[in-house]
């Protein structure tokens, strides 16, 4: 039993008749006729009466008419309600990346996949970089955005973005200000040399993650002794003493929105004397492919980066080009 052979027969028994029917459904009337037969043949029933007079439905015809307006209105339902689904990739996608670059990057990428992808899913685990490489190899994340790693064992990693760092606090007695040099273009963050910088009272995190690191790596190479007043590896206690004034310290640009202007005494400079960067790849399985849902998302991390940085929301510097050439390559072991 056919949809189409329904249609037909309702059409028959509300025209009446056949002729009627047929010049309504623009089929011929032989071809109608064979139609409504081979109906009644497969149900085993007589669904019309036959006269001069025209198509006069019977008990089971009566009964057919019902059920055939029901079925075609849930036909018509089912046709609708897939036709209204969104169409693309579905399925569930977790992104690791480090919480200081999740407050900047991860609004504009949910609220676009959203918007683009529905069926989508995207849960982030934001955390201390250390962690976020530890998730890409415990295999609990898709996709995550590694800080300072350019190869892992296990793991693609392709070139993200990389970014400048700063130094910020108080200067309540004015005493930094004199030690700024001019900004390199109108409109950006003066500059300070690292040594100068390392000469104020600093609030740092512990030497086992990746700022401080920098931080050190930076005084070693400038022989510079670091003038460290608070020690914490809590990144909401080292926020409150610097905000509160107790220090300065060092931070990515990505974080500068969070640091924000707090008081007139408040100081941004861009740290150079050596430049402190720091870089961020964009790691993957290196075993396994991304699916569509996955693959949908790296790219939406890409160009929410690109738009970010293009609008001067994010000083930092676009490398996801090169990643777009790239072969698999083989994994080989990360240098200590």
């Amino acid at each position: 039993m056919e949809l189409r052979t329904l249609r037909y027969f309702i059409a028959v028994l509300e025209a009446g008749s056949l002729s009627r029917a047929a010049g309504t459904l623009f089929v011929a009337q032989p071809a109608l006729t064979a139609q409504i037969r081979k109906l009644e043949a497969d149900l085993g029933a007589q669904l019309f009466e036959r006269s001069h007079a025209g198509m006069t439905p019977t008990p089971a015809g009566l009964q057919l008419y019902q059920d055939a307006r029901r079925l075609l209105s849930d036909a018509a339902a089912v046709r609708e309600r897939v036709r209204s689904l969104p169409q693309g990739p579905e399925g569930s996608v977790t992104v690791a990346l480090p919480f200081l670059l999740a407050s900047l990057l991860m609004g504009p990428v949910l609220a676009g996949l959203k918007a683009a992808h529905p069926r989508i899913r995207v849960f982030v685990l934001d955390d201390l970089s250390l962690m976020v490489r530890k998730a890409m190899l415990d295999r609990r994340a898709d996709i995550g955005l590694l800080v300072d790693t350019t190869q892992v064992d296990g793991l693609r990693c392709r070139p993200f973005a990389r970014e400048a760092m700063y130094f910020c606090g108080h200067d309540a007695d004015g005493s930094v200000a004199p030690l700024l040099q001019r900004a390199a273009q109108r409109g950006s963050h003066p500059r300070i040399a690292f040594a100068d910088a390392a000469a104020q009272p600093l609030v740092l995190q512990s030497r086992r993650f990746s700022i401080r690191q920098r931080v050190e790596d930076a005084a070693a190479s400038q022989d510079v002794v670091l003038n460290i007043a608070h020690e914490h590896d809590s990144a909401r206690v080292i926020r409150s003493l610097y905000a509160s004034g107790a220090g300065f310290t060092f931070t990515p640009a990505c974080a500068l929105p969070d640091a924000g202007r707090r008081s007139t005494p408040w100081l941004v400079a861009r740290v150079v004397q050596p430049e402190l960067q720091r870089s961020y790849s964009l790691a993957t399985a290196a075993d396994r492919p991304l699916d569509a849902a996955a693959t949908v998302v790296a790219q939406a991390l890409g160009d929410a980066a690109r738009t970010l940085i293009a609008s001067g929301r994010w000083e930092a510097e676009w490398l996801g080009e090169a990643a777009a050439v790239e072969h698999h390559p083989k994994p080989r072991r990360a240098s200590r």
